[in-house]
């Protein structure tokens, strides 16, 4: 790596974690490129330089974040337990990474690139992740459901989970109260892997 790149690459990392760190603190809507230069100490040119754009610059900041993420809920699985425990486990690791890290968690569901600079389709797949891991369990569920049902399965079963868990934390008039989030989160997911279950043995 010439000397050229290597101060590119210096100021990329250094514009990634002042915008991760203005994130974490202050929100997504209240990120400014301006603010974010400043902390990194470079010229407002200089985020141009290293990323195409603000936008471009956010999606590098949710891709640590999802990174991070896959290493929580990585370490969240119960591996030797049941499909039911593996569900119930993920479920919860996910409510604690949303709760530990709240703006940069709504972050990844809350920038929408512009229309003519749609996410990239490296960004788009580090999603995946997520629906592999639920999907594992679901296939011990449901052995005779197929690859494209389960993976549509795996989709509604994150969205009812994510949304639980969104409509409390943004305290939504038909939010959980929080100190009960934790309980009912589980009994959800308990519901729906013996409804899953009982649709197999039928």
């Amino acid at each position: 790596m010439g000397r050229r790149e290597e101060k590119r690459e210096d100021l990329k990392a250094r514009l990634l974690e002042a915008a991760r760190d203005r994130i974490e603190r202050d929100g997504l809507a209240n990120l400014r490129a301006r603010d974010v230069t400043q902390d990194a100490g470079c010229a407002l040119g200089g985020l141009y330089s290293a990323f195409n754009d603000l936008s471009d610059l956010i999606i590098h900041v949710n891709s640590t974040t999802l990174k991070a993420l896959e290493q929580s809920l990585e370490s969240a699985q119960v591996r030797t337990g049941s499909p039911t425990d593996r569900l119930r486990g993920l479920a919860q690791g996910y409510l604690r990474f949303a709760m530990s890290n709240r703006n940069l968690w709504k972050a990844l569901f809350e920038h929408y690139p512009p229309e003519d600079t749609p996410s990239p389709q490296w960004h788009l797949d580090e999603h995946l992740f997520l629906l592999s891991l639920i999907a594992e369990p679901l296939s011990q569920l449901q052995p005779e459901m197929s690859i494209e049902d389960r993976a549509v399965r795996a989709r509604t079963l994150f969205g009812a989970v994510h949304g639980i868990i969104s409509i409390t934390l943004e305290a939504r008039f038909v939010g959980l109260p929080p100190e009960r989030l934790g309980e009912e989160l589980d009994a959800i997911i308990v519901m729906i892997a013996a409804g899953a279950a009982s649709l197999r043995d039928d």
